[in-house]
């Protein structure tokens, strides 16, 4: 009787072992699935706003007082490069290898060498902006020759008073204002082919061309909210985010908008997908969330930096944020 009831008390004692080891291993796969951001040194005590890679090695990084700096070593080193402006880079974007855009303030520069050397395309005349000041925020191309810029135009008060919409049929060496009926700031631009594109602003605002920015129509967001940044995977499915953790979600190319709850309150400044399930928004305050299920729903992400991340860029090899204070966190799988 002894030795019965020694076995049949060990064994499921053994049991619970065997099914709790399982499970932390089942648990850490999940983790080690799901990557961990991990912090690069700070080469800059300034905000940094905008991130963009071309490469796992080769990669780029911009912020306040038109601070600019290129690694070509994944992020192990940065180098800066003066770009004889204390404007800040509000934004940098690259159509492919080769060709890329800063945006600085008022200036928009090119490069057809992978970001070696830069210089100043021509953007709007005085004569074009009424005395007023441009400020660039965003860049997108369609095609290889067609681009985008949004921002506003600001009076001597520094306060916006008009939309501003530009493009290119040049590959950005020249460009020309797009007008709309619109006074609000546009804070980001977005192409998902040749034809579809959105534009979201200040006010709840977004814009969207299916004739390759011929024509642009205003569509109802159902918020009033700023809207910082849009992101299409395709025609027919995107999110945009914005303001007090404003997450919006859209089936039909924008023309309905679902408004998606999740842990979020303060601003949220980025999103980007990877592929057509898996997406991240990073934003005030150190928040990270992710989805799985094309934005449907966003989880947190466990993060101990409570700085806010300005800058996001992610794609199949893995992922880059920056913020504030020369923050730069590094996505590793």
């Amino acid at each position: 009787m002894f030795w019965g009831f020694t076995m049949f008390t060990i064994a499921p004692f053994y049991l619970r072992v065997f099914l709790s080891s399982l499970l932390l291993l089942m648990f850490s796969s999940v983790l080690i699935g799901q990557g961990v951001w991990s912090p690069v040194k700070r080469p800059s005590e300034g905000d940094l706003v905008s991130v963009f890679f071309t490469s796992e090695n080769r990669g780029f990084i911009g912020g306040d007082s038109g601070y600019f700096a290129i690694t070509e070593n994944g992020g192990s080193s940065w180098n800066q490069i003066n770009l004889t402006t204390n404007d800040n880079v509000n934004e940098i974007y690259f159509r492919n290898d080769d060709n890329g855009y800063l945006l600085v303030g008022k200036r928009i520069f090119i490069s057809n060498d992978s970001g070696r050397s830069w210089r100043e395309s021509r953007a709007l005349l005085t004569t074009e902006l009424n005395g007023l000041t441009p400020e660039f925020l965003s860049v997108r191309f369609s095609s290889k020759n067609r681009g985008w810029i949004v921002g506003g135009l600001a009076n001597k008060d520094d306060e916006i008073v008009e939309s501003l919409i530009m493009q290119t049929r040049d590959s950005g060496e020249t460009w020309s204002r797009v007008l709309i009926p619109e006074k609000t700031e546009l804070f980001h631009v977005d192409f998902a082919n040749d034809d579809n594109g959105w534009i979201v602003g200040d006010q709840g605002v977004i814009y969207r061309t299916t004739d390759g920015g011929n024509s642009w129509s205003k569509l109802d967001s159902g918020t009033t909210e700023s809207l910082y940044n849009v992101d299409f995977r395709d025609s027919k499915n995107g999110i945009v985010v914005g303001g007090r953790g404003t997450i919006l979600r859209t089936e039909n190319g924008g023309l309905n908008w679902q408004k998606i709850s999740s842990d979020a309150t303060k601003s949220l400044l980025r999103v980007s997908f990877v592929n057509d399930k898996t997406g991240w928004i990073v934003g005030a305050a150190g928040m990270v969330l992710r989805t799985e299920d094309r934005g449907r729903t966003w989880e947190r992400q466990n993060s101990t930096f409570v700085d806010s991340l300005f800058g996001l860029y992610m794609d199949k090899r893995g992922g880059w944020v920056v913020g504030r204070k020369g923050l730069i966190l590094k996505f590793l799988k």
